[in-house]
């Protein structure tokens, strides 16, 4: 892939964001983040610089500003825009939902209003599983299941945004669209240069294992131990976040190629699922460690069972997970101890 092909990527210094620029980079594009830090951290533009051998552009604003927006889009010319830039935590998301419909629709929003404006026609949207809800009956979702009531403010912005999307489709405007439905990133690059940062105490189970496992937090909650599965705690497709930055990188070449306009709707997942307890067992085998967790109440917005059917991201975008769960508890837990050696 030419060096000539420049991506917009919002939300760059978060998890999957800074992951997705270091395999942009690999691959020959050049990315220019854009982010505030409001939920992420400086530490993790540095880790790309070193990965990565070179000086990612960066410039720090709040995609919300629809003038500091535009500026970016007047200063580099870009051929395809991942908008990663959003709030993403579901508990959080109960609690304070006018923040999450704030945020994560204006950001939507004013970066397809620049793409028309612009003539930018390659958007890889980072949507989640989230807009499945609670599936009924079969677990395994395809693209294809139906789209239930959101569980979740978070999940919602979701639905809304790829109505959005669809709208602007309608329209007639003049682009490609990908809406990348991942279901739960985790891990760490390889080099435990970068990796999961979260704000305050996380929302995500992983991290929440590794700070555990570390010290830094006292006890794992594990909420719910009466749902309908086989050891009664929660099940999700964790997808390795190395695996997740390659399916934006496939996305893009594909969406270069084609003609056209249209929106498509890509699960990225691993086809498997892991409950709680097994994540647990997986850390507790990595590390050697002995956690201490204790089941908690059921958590508002959590979806008892869900994991992806993965066939359409094979054949449209020659992709699939390569990474297992015991992979990324151990990526994971290297990047833990690396940030607790700082």
């Amino acid at each position: 892939m030419s060096t000539t092909k420049t991506i917009l990527v919002t939300g760059g210094a978060g998890f999957i964001g800074s992951h997705t620029a270091v395999e942009l980079i690999n691959n020959g594009f050049t990315p220019v983040l854009v982010d505030d830090y409001r939920n992420s951290d400086r530490r993790i533009i540095e880790g790309v610089n070193s990965i990565t051998n070179t000086e990612v552009i960066v410039r720090e604003i709040d995609i919300c500003d629809l003038d500091k927006l535009k500026e970016v889009f007047e200063e580099f010319q870009f051929d395809g825009i991942i908008h990663f830039a959003a709030y993403k935590a579901v508990g959080e998301s109960v609690e304070k939902p006018l923040d999450y419909y704030r945020n994560n629709i204006l950001g939507l929003v004013n970066c397809l209003q620049l793409a028309v404006e612009f003539n930018i026609r390659n958007v890889v949207f980072s949507s989640s599983c989230t807009i499945y809800g609670e599936p009924q009956g079969i677990k395994t979702v395809t693209e294809e299941s139906p789209v239930q009531p959101a569980n979740s403010p978070y999940g919602n912005t979701k639905q809304i945004g790829e109505q959005i999307i669809r709208d602007l489709i309608s329209s007639g405007a003049d682009i490609r669209i990908i809406n990348l439905r991942y279901f739960n990133p985790v891990g760490a690059h390889k080099s435990s240069a970068i990796g999961e940062l979260p704000i305050g105490t996380p929302n995500n189970l992983f991290p929440f294992i590794m700070q555990t496992g570390i010290g830094k937090l006292e006890e794992l909650s594990v909420f719910g131990n009466d749902y309908n599965t086989p050891d009664g705690t929660c099940i999700r497709d964790y997808v390795h976040v190395s695996d997740v930055a390659d399916a934006h990188v496939k996305a893009l070449d594909w969406l270069l190629e084609q003609q056209g306009r249209f929106v498509e709707d890509i699960n990225i997942g691993t086809g498997r699922g892991t409950s709680v307890l097994q994540a647990i067992n997986a850390f507790e085998e990595v590390s050697g460690l002995k956690l201490h967790w204790k089941f908690a109440a059921r958590r508002a917005g959590d979806v008892e069972e869900i994991y992806a059917n993965v066939e359409k991201s094979m054949k449209l975008l020659n992709w699939k997970a390569t990474r297992t769960v015991k992979d990324a508890v151990q990526d994971a837990w290297n990047w833990e101890k690396n940030l607790n050696n700082d």
